[in-house]
């Protein structure tokens, strides 16, 4: 047995929380987020051009629906001009904050010998991917807001939140970065045990793109595929924080989505642990 061989072996039985106590988590993110938030600040420029590069998508669906519901009388389902306005603005902040490590960076790390540097630090690997991506998010909202103006003064969306819906959405959209960091994590994981993956990710993403509001409100999707998705994690990464904000939902509605997202972020967070061990111990590495 090798070295890279122990290690994993060893850190293949440690829990996901390894550190006695939660201080020292608490120093690790905010350490890892002031260190993102700087180094982002400092390409402040290269993240604008990238929200921006973003908008073309949002805006071509706002377009098609606006133009659609203009052809029936003003709205589609509950959802006039203005609303899909507000829905495809409020869209660009939750893609943006859903962005998270791809699965495809996988292999590279593991390749490149990433992998094998992570295995010796004090704490799971995932720790360091949600901090530093967490800073990255705050940097996010703060570019985000301008872009958000000038989108509502171009197309004049519809939008007028309780105070209730204003806080769940500030907790939703937190919910939804943890959330689909745990899933894709996991997902990511696949490279352990086959290089035939590509197909996989093609896979869930279609099926995300579908079954999370993304590319069109769920309430305008016909109710199996609402019914569908009730079963699964995507809406609650994109759909419900958009439409706390948005409407229509009601505080019960913000409730069960909120609790929801508490389920599926215990879901992922437990699949991580296990599918963690059984992936290091699969993992191997050669160095010079």
């Amino acid at each position: 047995m090798t070295a890279t061989d122990t290690v994993a072996t060893t850190l293949a039985d440690r829990p996901i929380d390894y550190e006695p106590t939660w201080r020292a988590y608490i120093r690790l993110y905010g350490t890892l987020m002031r260190t993102s938030i700087a180094q982002q600040f400092q390409y402040r420029t290269a993240n604008y051009l990238y929200m921006i590069g973003m908008i073309a998508e949002p805006v071509v669906y706002l377009v098609v629906w606006q133009t659609i519901a203009e052809a029936q009388g003003g709205e589609v389902g509950g959802y006039t001009a203005g609303t899909f306005a507000a829905y495809y603005i409020v869209w660009t902040l939750v893609r943006n904050m859903n962005i998270v490590f791809t699965p495809f960076g996988w292999e590279e790390r593991i390749r490149e010998g990433q992998l094998s540097a992570q295995l010796v630090l004090p704490v799971h690997p995932i720790h360091y991917d949600l901090g530093s991506f967490a800073g990255w998010k705050v940097v996010v909202i703060a570019l985000w807001l301008p872009i958000a103006g000038v989108l509502a003064l171009v197309f004049r969306p519809t939008l007028d939140p309780t105070a209730g819906q204003i806080v769940a959405f500030a907790v939703a959209i937190w919910g939804a970065y943890l959330i689909r960091s745990l899933f894709l994590w996991l997902l990511g994981m696949l490279t352990f045990f086959t290089t035939r993956v590509t197909a996989i990710f093609e896979a869930y993403f279609a099926a995300e793109l579908l079954l999370s509001g993304r590319l069109i409100p769920m309430a305008l999707m016909p109710e199996w595929v609402q019914t569908l998705a009730m079963f699964l994690p995507f809406e609650s990464t994109f759909g419900f924080p958009i439409t706390a904000l948005v409407g229509p939902i009601t505080q019960e509605e913000l409730v069960v989505g909120l609790l929801l997202q508490l389920f599926w972020i215990v879901v992922g967070a437990v699949a991580v642990r296990f599918a963690w061990r059984g992936a290091v111990k699969h993992y191997t590495a050669v160095s010079g």
